[in-house]
């Protein structure tokens, strides 16, 4: 296994407490005109959340502010392949790859990326004691957005406020669902395999939503924008397996095809508010290589 390096994205995030423009706000808080006309060229600068070029942009009270301050590369343990998009004394965001466990397993205790980032935090903090929390989890299959706590108390305060997180996966499904938008809901139980299924009559069950919206299809396969509003073990996949249209390459829950050799979901969004500071925090995954352009398009078979 060979060592590798964790990509970081560091940002400085203010909130605006006045009217004004974005070059007055930014010269204000120490900033040059060169090093601003620098920065929007690059599109390191972010009005809540979405990228800006104009100097004179307009900002209101209470806007936020994001600024890259670049990208740094730091040795840890083998990162097999994740992502650190953002990081700060609170949180830590990552783009988990298919194929890798959110944390250990009865049979697999390092490969995952909860001993990845631990690792990393210790070597970055030459053995300080800093360590993660887990928040919430992706299956080993599914790619994309991961949030995890640097206390336990941001790791209570996220969950607390688990609901009023937003969060979006794209899935690919076999067939197109009659209905092009609509709202799963069941109550979710768990068998001694651990497989997950609807179950409207146990108490144990817990209840699970989630909502869907066909973004393009074609004979065979659909991409769906999928809003997750509870965080049930499988949810996902049960509800859409529930409805007739499995997710691709998800044989578990009866898909029989697999054009794309994984599972076919993906976590590319999180909105939350930063559980330190209260401020608004959007982070986008974009959507996996192989799922974009002709070869998409070739396995929807749509124009």
């Amino acid at each position: 296994m060979h060592s590798r390096c964790y990509t970081i994205s560091l940002m400085a995030v203010f909130q605006i407490k006045n009217n004004g423009t974005l070059i007055d706000n930014l010269t204000a808080l120490g900033y040059t005109r060169t090093k601003i006309k620098q920065m929007l060229s690059h599109r390191a600068i972010e009005v809540n959340g979405k990228a800006v070029k104009d100097l004179r942009h307009p900002l209101l009270k209470g806007d936020t502010i994001s600024v890259s301050k670049g990208k740094k590369e730091t040795k840890a343990a083998p990162s097999l392949g994740i992502k650190i998009i953002y990081e700060d004394d609170a949180v830590i965001i990552v783009d988990k790859p298919a194929g890798l466990l959110t944390i250990a397993s009865e049979t697999e205790k390092t490969r995952t990326a909860y001993y990845q980032l631990n690792d990393y935090l210790m070597q970055k903090s030459q053995g300080a004691g800093e360590r993660i929390f887990i928040v919430h989890r992706l299956d080993r299959d599914t790619s994309g957005l991961i949030v995890f706590a640097k206390t336990e108390a941001v790791k209570r305060q996220l969950q607390g406020n688990w609901k009023d997180i937003e969060k979006r996966y794209y899935a690919i499904v076999e067939g197109t669902p009659v209905k092009k938008e609509g709202e799963i809901v069941s109550r979710l139980n768990e068998t001694r395999s651990l497989r997950v299924y609807s179950d409207p009559h146990s108490d144990e069950a817990k209840l699970a939503k989630t909502k869907y919206r066909v973004l393009k299809h074609g004979p065979e396969y659909a991409l769906l924008d999928i809003l997750l509003e509870t965080g049930r073990k499988n949810q996902i996949r049960v509800h859409l397996a529930d409805i007739g249209h499995p997710v691709a390459g998800d044989k578990k829950y009866g898909a029989l095809t697999d054009p794309f050799k994984r599972l076919g979901l993906h976590s590319y969004l999180l909105l939350f508010k930063h559980p330190v500071t209260g401020l608004p925090m959007r982070f986008e995954s974009k959507m996996p290589d192989r799922w974009s352009g002709l070869e998409l398009s070739a396995v929807l078979n749509y124009k």
